[in-house]
């Protein structure tokens, strides 16, 4: 007696989110990215169509990044003082999909940059390449809704992704991003209703629910793996399920969250009983990448090159008929 398949069947797919401009669409990108549009669980095409796979960001900071492990110095060493040459060399030598921004000098306690400096270093480096665009601010809100609208109208044309809206501080974002054609990124902290909440809160300022990415600001793996894992799997869960408000797209930032835990970032003369220090650092920013992608993940962003071929390779593998 033949075994029938049980297959699940859900009420609405998740929205559809296009990223980035070509020129016949009013920008300069080389090509616009669309992430979301299953109606189906992560990878279960046998439920139901999954038109536009994950996609692999990479992250760069517009400042020398502070303590960081051997492995990553290896690699970024020689441009991590040129956020230029650091995009450059993401979209040319790694094969990124998306560049993602942080602007980390605008921050108070960094260099306090600028809106004017902040926005000169955003043009320069849509200047230099020509991927899509992530720019995250600083996550102060007071100096994110100074640099934010000027980072926003160099942008302009270019449907980038403008980050961070929270339950606090939406407003100044929001209406940046309407006024100048841009998706918005909302964060929660890892909680499933805060980050609805922060949903309703820009499409009641008239942003469609179309040009919202959320981030559930991402555990690592041993970090808060499990509790962003369960949040991310609720959201995918409850949108799926016919809640428009979290039939959204979800960012996982899986690099910096995942080379800054101790089994990582340790150098092997520390521990010598955990293994090669590059390997491991891969292995973990891979394993927290991964699970991101089995809850619902629509974007990971990475760090290190290794680790970019690797989900790569696992993401066609998944999507392998």
């Amino acid at each position: 007696m033949p075994v029938q398949k049980v297959l699940e069947k859900w009420s609405i797919p998740v929205n559809e989110v296009t990223i980035g401009a070509t020129k016949e669409q009013g920008g300069t990108r080389s090509r616009a990215i669309k992430i979301g549009g299953e109606d189906c669980l992560p990878f279960m095409s046998d439920e139901g169509k999954i038109p536009n796979p994950p996609v692999i960001a990479m992250e760069v900071t517009d400042m020398k990044p502070e303590n960081w492990p051997a492995p990553l110095e290896a690699i970024y060493k020689d441009v991590w003082n040129d956020p230029v040459k650091w995009a450059q060399r993401c979209e040319k030598e790694f094969g990124a999909d998306i560049i993602l921004l942080k602007l980390s000098s605008c921050h108070p306690d960094n260099k306090n940059t600028s809106p004017a400096d902040a926005a000169a270093i955003v043009k320069a480096i849509k200047q230099s390449v020509s991927l899509p665009l992530i720019v995250w601010g600083s996550e102060v809100p007071e100096k994110d809704n100074l640099v934010m609208p000027e980072v926003s109208q160099v942008l302009k044309g270019e449907k980038a992704i403008l980050g961070i809206a929270e339950q606090d501080n939406y407003k100044t974002l929001t209406g940046t991003c309407i006024a100048d054609g841009h998706n918005i990124l909302t964060m929660a902290p890892l909680d499933v209703n805060i980050g609805k909440q922060v949903n309703i809160l820009v499409t009641d300022m008239g942003m469609s629910a179309e040009n919202i990415v959320q981030w559930q600001t991402t555990g690592a793996l041993g970090y808060g793996f499990e509790y962003c894992y369960s949040a991310q799997e609720r959201i995918r869960l409850a949108g799926l399920g016919g809640d428009k408000l979290l039939a959204i797209p979800l960012l996982a930032t899986c690099g910096w969250e995942s080379w800054k835990a101790k089994e990582a970032k340790s150098p092997e003369a520390e521990f010598p009983h955990w293994g090669p220090a590059k390997e491991r650092g891969i292995a973990w920013e891979f394993s927290t990448a991964t699970g991101m992608l089995l809850s619902g993940a629509n974007i990971v962003s990475l760090l290190h090159p290794e680790s970019v071929k690797l989900v790569r390779r696992f993401i066609n593998t998944m999507l392998a008929k």
